[in-house]
This record gives structure tokens, C-alpha cells and sequence, in this order.
């Protein structure tokens, strides 16, 4: 395990992880209209799990040896819920990305798989919070 590596692309994540949380919760409060109503409720179960999953990384950061970011990416304020959506596709898919850069300087040793395998779950995760916010916004 490339541990130095491996702890920068945690942090950098980490960065956006953070702000997943506090996105979903902004967004979520200030959705509007009848169309959004039922997203504010799963945003706020989306929150919970990204928070559960920052907990995750900082721990991983910590084992490593490293001190966790406690900056947070800028959350964007959209007027338009549509607007805001979209914003959050493009955050979240931003994160995904920076989440996948952890695996490649991981290795191939024991402790390097459960990395792996514990970000593959955040991932699959929060690609799956995208798909439904991708499907949700193409109905309107």
C-alpha cells in the first residue's frame, strides 16, 4: 500500500464526503413544491448514511497513520429545485470520482482489499442515491 498516496486521495475525498451530508441536508430543507416534497424525506436518510460513511473514512485516515481533513467542499444554494438536483448529481458523481481514486494506490494486500472493498460499498452507494436522482429528475 502506497499509504502516503492513499491518505492524500482520502483526504480529497474526504472533502467531498463531507459536503455530501451537508448538501443532502440543504437541499432537502429547501426543496419546494409538490413535485420535490417526497425528496426531502430521503435526503435526509441520504445525509445519515454519508455522515455514517465520513466516520468510515476518517477512521481509515486515522489507522493510516494520517489526520483527517476537516474542510468542506462549497455547497451550492439553488432557488430552483431542478437546479439543485442537478447540482447534486454533479457533486455526487464529483465525489464518486474522487472515492475511485483511492483504490489504484491501495496494493494488493490484505488490509489494502478492505479498503478497497469498504470504498466499492460507499460507491456503489452513492451511485445508486445518483441513479435515483437522475430518474427522479427526468420527471420533471
Amino acid at each position: 500500500m502506497e499509504v502516503d498516496a492513499v491518505l492524500e486521495a482520502l483526504n480529497e475525498a474526504l472533502v467531498l464526503q463531507y459536503r455530501s451530508a451537508l448538501a443532502y441536508t440543504v437541499v432537502g430543507g429547501t426543496l419546494t413544491g409538490f413535485t420535490f416534497h417526497g425528496l426531502a424525506e430521503q435526503f435526509q436518510d441520504y445525509a445519515h448514511a454519508e455522515l455514517e460513511d465520513a466516520r468510515h473514512l476518517v477512521e481509515k485516515v486515522t489507522t493510516l497513520g494520517g489526520e483527517p481533513a476537516t474542510a468542506v467542499a462549497e455547497v451550492e444554494r439553488h432557488g430552483d429545485p431542478r437546479a439543485a438536483v442537478r447540482w447534486l448529481i454533479d457533486a455526487e458523481t464529483d465525489c464518486i470520482e474522487a472515492l475511485h481514486g483511492v483504490i489504484p494506490p491501495t496494493g494488493q494486500e490484505g488490509r489494502s482489499e478492505a479498503l478497497e472493498h469498504r470504498l466499492e460499498h460507499i460507491i456503489m452507494r452513492k451511485q445508486e442515491q445518483v441513479d435515483a436522482l437522475i430518474r427522479a429528475s427526468a420527471s420533471v
